[in-house]
Order: C-alpha cells, then sequence, then structure tokens
C-alpha cells in the first residue's frame, strides 16, 4: 500500500480540506462581525448622543446659575463702590479740607477713567471671540462662508492674507466682486 491513511480510509490533505470553513461560513462570520461591529457603533452613537446632551444640560443649568450670581455680585459692587466713594467724599471734604464739588469731581473723574479703561479692554478681548484662526483653519478646509476664497490645506499660501484680501473687497458689508456676503474672520 503506497499510500499511508489515517485508519478511516482518508488521507491528511483530504481531512484538512474538509475542516477549513468554505465560503458560506466565511461570510456568515463576515457577515455576524459586520453586525456586531455595526451595533457597537450604534451603542457609542448613542452613549455619545447621551453625553452631549447631559453636557448641554449641565452647561444650561451652570449658564443660568452664572448669570443670577453675576448679578448679585455686580449689584453688592457696585453698592460697595458707591459706598467707598462716599467715604472717600466726605473724607476730602472733611478732613483734606477740599470743597464738596471738588471731591465730587475727583471721585467721579476717577470712576469715569476706570470706567472707560474698562470698557477699553472689554473690546479688546471680545475681538477674541470671534475665533479668526479657528475660521480661517475651517475655511482653508473649505468649510465655512470663506471657504472658496481660502487657499487648500495643502497650500503654501497664508489663510491670513487670503482673510485679509476678503476682509478689504468686503470692506463696509458691500460686496465688490466676490459674489456672496462674507463676514471677514
Amino acid at each position: 500500500m503506497g499510500s499511508e491513511g489515517n485508519g478511516d480510509g482518508t488521507d491528511d490533505g483530504t481531512q484538512k480540506r474538509a475542516d477549513a470553513p468554505g465560503i458560506a461560513d466565511a461570510l456568515k462570520e463576515l457577515g455576524d462581525t459586520g453586525k456586531a461591529t455595526w451595533a457597537a457603533g450604534r451603542e457609542a452613537a448613542t452613549a455619545f448622543r447621551i453625553l452631549i446632551t447631559a453636557d448641554f444640560a449641565l452647561a444650561r443649568s451652570a449658564a443660568g446659575r452664572t448669570l443670577a450670581l453675576t448679578a448679585v455680585a455686580i449689584i453688592f459692587g457696585a453698592s460697595a463702590w458707591l459706598l467707598l466713594m462716599a467715604a472717600l467724599i466726605a473724607w476730602l471734604s472733611l478732613n483734606v479740607g477740599w470743597a464738596w464739588g471738588i471731591s465730587l469731581l475727583v471721585c467721579g473723574s476717577a470712576s469715569l477713567l476706570l470706567t472707560l479703561g474698562a470698557g477699553w479692554l472689554a473690546l479688546h478681548y471680545f475681538e477674541h471671540t470671534r475665533m479668526k484662526a479657528t475660521r480661517r483653519q475651517l475655511a482653508r478646509m473649505g468649510i465655512g462662508e470663506l471657504g472658496d476664497f481660502m487657499p487648500d490645506v495643502d497650500s503654501a499660501k497664508s489663510a491670513k492674507a487670503s482673510a485679509e484680501k476678503v476682509a478689504d473687497a468686503t470692506e463696509g458689508g458691500v460686496k465688490k466682486g466676490l459674489g456672496v456676503d462674507v463676514t471677514p474672520p
């Protein structure tokens, strides 16, 4: 006998081919894996949606409380400032010997200068809320109102220079050949 069997009349090669999964089994496993992947993705998306919803609810609640406490702080801060100014005016008038009018003028001028300085700083910092750098990068990716006017992401051109060119072309909110109203970053 030239062939060595394993005792049941088949050789090892035939046995291995019989044990190997068929194409139908492989497709079934692939389908099951795809279904499991889809279910896991759906669960992850659901969990992410729940997280975002909870985060927005927390932010909304915190924003309301922040506004209320800010109002309380402004009220008590303003009343404390008024009391301190009244005390300073009385001290300047009674102890330093200044006239009431001059004491009021000095304290009022100091308050006005502080108000103007704080207002100027507030306007300066408010510019940061426009998120200029982020808007330029989004525009370079083709997202947003300036997407058509910005160079591509892999371009060596400056997005800031392109944004300034668009701002110059649309000064005063008037379109100058661009074909679309834009808010420059």
